[in-house]
């Protein structure tokens, strides 16, 4: 580490060392295209993008979770194994410096979601006890599996499953998503073969047609969203808007959204809501009362856990618990966050399914707590 590693990093290492953490370390220019394709909107538009000699799109490292991912996936480890890392992250912020250290554990391929869940968020916990044992630490969980499982069973079709779990951890984002459900807009400004296809739902005609008219305006078929993406998400819009959800069927959706409990109420909770709404939310809710046991069992589900149904982080590559560690004296930006990603792993090349879980924290956010209550 470089003459600026900050102070807590004695205690990151201290807690790899007592949990069996291999500390890995990958470099800081990344190629650009999994950030771009898999991160999500996000975490786009804060990236530091360059190119190599060949014409590469390279960015410097934003984050560790995929950049450790692929590490693992070229090195053919085997699993189960726990990654961790310590070092500088690159992003364009409004507030602080655009580089900053981050810390975290990644871990892969334990297929007991529940416990390697609970002992992701009692590890990120830990860290930060050591880290600031003064500080009094409050953890927000949510759940994105049970988010999903209620969309799927109040009927909503894929496009607006889709939209609303893209939203999902951004307050302004769901609350437009739940305000189209609720008033679907006009069709919009589409026009002619655009149109067309996308009426039709044609996603490859779609494409052709919009990589044709970038071509013709003279923009590169890399930049930004592809062609692709672009004619998939045009394809939804149209979708989306002949569609309106029943009263009864959206009033479930917000008082499923409403539920904010401590975590050792909470499987009981979703469990009166799923009952009272006449809905069957399967193994997600299972999973859920079997990894909330799981953390009870590390002693953090006290008062200061809580289960909050439309909690969520911006990244698109979570799966499952979603999860972030906060204190007083932050300004409400948390000190860690983390979450499950079980497609992750196959959407970066690897040939089989991995799950994974990791958490990262803002060691600039720590520092600084450290200093206002040293």
């Amino acid at each position: 580490m470089s003459s600026r590693s900050p102070s807590v990093a004695g205690d990151v290492k201290a807690l790899f060392a007592a949990r069996n953490v291999d500390l890995v370390e990958v470099g800081v220019l990344q190629p650009a295209d999994p950030f771009l394709d898999i991160a999500g909107e996000d975490l786009r538009r804060r990236i530091f993008l360059t190119e190599s000699e060949t014409g590469q799109a390279l960015c410097l490292r934003p984050e560790f979770t995929i950049p450790v991912c692929l590490d693992h996936i070229a090195s053919q480890a085997g699993t189960p194994r726990r990654y961790g890392y310590l070092g500088e992250v690159f992003r364009q912020r409004r507030d602080g410096s655009n580089e900053f250290f981050q810390a975290g554990i990644e871990d892969l391929g334990d297929t007991d979601t529940a416990a390697a869940d609970a002992r992701l968020v009692a590890d990120a916990h830990e860290l930060l006890a050591r880290a600031v044992p003064q500080a009094s630490l409050k953890l927000t969980i949510g759940d994105q599996s049970v988010f999903e499982a209620v969309l799927a069973a109040l009927g909503l079709p894929r496009g607006w499953r889709m939209r609303l779990a893209r939203a999902f951890g951004s307050h302004a984002m769901l609350d437009a998503a739940l305000a189209d459900l609720a008033n679907p807009p006009r069709n919009g400004q589409l026009a002619g073969p655009v149109a067309l296809l996308a009426v039709d739902g044609d996603a490859e005609g779609l494409t052709a047609q919009i990589a044709k008219g970038m071509e013709q305006a003279g923009l590169p078929l890399s930049a930004g969203r592809t062609p692709a993406e672009i004619a998939r998400r045009l394809i939804e819009k149209v979708q989306l808007r002949s569609v309106r959800l029943s009263d009864d069927a959206f009033a479930a959706l917000k008082t499923f959204l409403a539920i904010d409990t401590p975590l050792t109420g909470a499987a009981d909770a979703l469990r009166g809501f799923a009952a009272e709404a006449g809905l069957e939310l399967g193994t997600a809710l299972d999973l859920f009362a079997e990894r909330a046991e799981a953390i009870a069992g590390h002693g953090l589900a006290s008062g200061t856990v809580r289960y909050d149904a439309a909690f969520g982080r911006p990244l698109d590559y979570y799966t499952g618990l979603v999860f972030e560690i906060g204190a007083e004296g932050t300004d409400g930006r948390p000190l860690a966050g983390g979450g499950r990603y079980d497609r992750l792993l196959t959407l970066l090349g690897a040939n089989h399914p991995i799950p994974g879980v990791g958490f990262s924290v803002w060691l600039d956010r720590v520092e600084s707590l450290r200093e206002a209550r040293a």
